[in-house]
């Protein structure tokens, strides 16, 4: 029998409301796929399939459409899998314009390719010989509410912290970073913000100077994208590293990403395999980003477990000390359960325990639709 793929969406339903400076989310739709044979019908390839909201250059309203589309065209197929014929399989079939499709179907691949135990990238980390340090994230709020969020993250073992700023009045959020800077130096916690593009031309100078008495890492995408010659400027000159993110987003040609980095030039690129198109194009970004010494890291993009599970194991593929921003599998109430586990600032695959996607329905992993 021929390969065949299969979708179901599922709403990841948030455990609070998660402020950016984009908007509030309370709940997020993620397409799982799943690529078997019913020749061998216990391997079953699960990958997810996430749009975010507002950001994904296919949050689209024929998403599913497409998506539905694209699992035709494959079931049409006599195809087989390798290691070596993923990215022409992926280029053929997806594009380059729904990168969440194509991670997702990359993600499937991988595990079909694996034996579909959701081991995508066999190394340390999923043996459970190896954790990744990450980041603790504060999502935008009242000033009393982010700094619970603080007290909470310092609490639970994190000496990274990365807070969304800008949604609440700037000199709230000053106040936030005075409390956490007159209890702890830079030397005990590490402070990233991501500002998500609030700032403008006309304050985003007097802001970042401001900001640099914090003695903070980095700051995420202080004004919005696009705006090159802004951005290029602010890079050359800021008392605090910039770190591009929203930035990337839509740039799938190799070209045309090696252009946007030595135009702007920027101390940090953050990496969001969903957002990117997959693994093979974040690669590309993490390549061409060392060439030039420009620092990075990785990010999920509130995905459930499952993308979560794949991109870790890919961060995981690369000897980067840097915390990653891989802090997100607890935000949903309805979860897929998995032995992904967060300990002191640190997330670990660990090995006893197992997958279950019953939040879905019993069968999902079997090979009948």
């Amino acid at each position: 029998m021929p390969l065949q793929v299969h979708y179901q969406p599922h709403k990841l339903q948030f455990k609070f409301e998660a402020g950016t400076s984009r908007g509030v989310l309370t709940e997020k739709t993620s397409w799982f796929v799943k690529i078997y044979d019913d020749a061998a019908p216990s391997i079953v390839g699960v990958g997810e399939c996430g749009p975010l909201p507002g950001l994904s250059s296919d949050d689209r309203p024929d998403f599913e459409d497409k998506l539905q589309e694209i699992c035709q065209n494959f079931n049409k197929l006599d195809l087989e899998i390798y290691s070596w014929n993923i990215p022409i399989i992926l280029e053929q079939l997806v594009g380059s314009q729904w990168p969440s499709i194509r991670f997702g179907f990359e993600s499937a691949m991988l595990d079909y390719l694996n034996g579909g135990k959701r081991i995508l990238f066999p190394n340390p980390f999923v043996e459970g010989q190896r954790s990744i340090p990450i980041n603790g994230l504060v999502w935008m709020g009242s000033q009393e509410a982010m700094l619970k969020q603080v007290e909470e993250k310092i609490a639970a073992g994190f000496d990274t912290i990365k807070l969304k700023i800008g949604a609440i009045d700037f000199d709230q959020e000053c106040a936030i970073l005075t409390h956490i800077r007159t209890h702890f130096s830079s030397n005990e916690i590490t402070l990233r913000v991501d500002a998500n593009g609030a700032f403008d031309a006309s304050n985003v100078r007097d802001r970042l100077q401001k900001l640099a008495e914090f003695d903070l890492h980095s700051i995420e995408q202080p004004i919005r994208p696009r705006q090159q010659e802004l951005m290029a400027e602010l890079c050359e000159t800021t008392p605090v590293p910039i770190a591009l993110d929203e930035e990337l987003i839509g740039n799938f040609d190799y070209a045309a990403k090696r252009r946007l980095l030595k135009s702007i030039k920027p101390q940090y690129i953050i990496l969001k395999p969903t957002l990117l198109g997959g693994f093979e194009a974040t690669r590309e970004w993490i390549e061409t980003a060392q060439r030039l010494e420009i620092g990075w890291w990785i990010t999920s993009a509130l995905e459930s477990n499952v993308g979560l599970n794949a991109i870790a194991q890919f961060t995981a593929e690369f000897d980067n000390t840097l915390p990653q921003g891989l802090g997100t599998g607890q935000l949903y109430h309805n979860n897929i359960d998995s032995p992904l586990q967060i300990e002191k600032g640190q997330l670990l695959y660990n090995t006893a325990l197992h997958w279950d996607f019953g939040g879905l329905n019993s069968s999902y992993l079997s090979s009948a639709t």
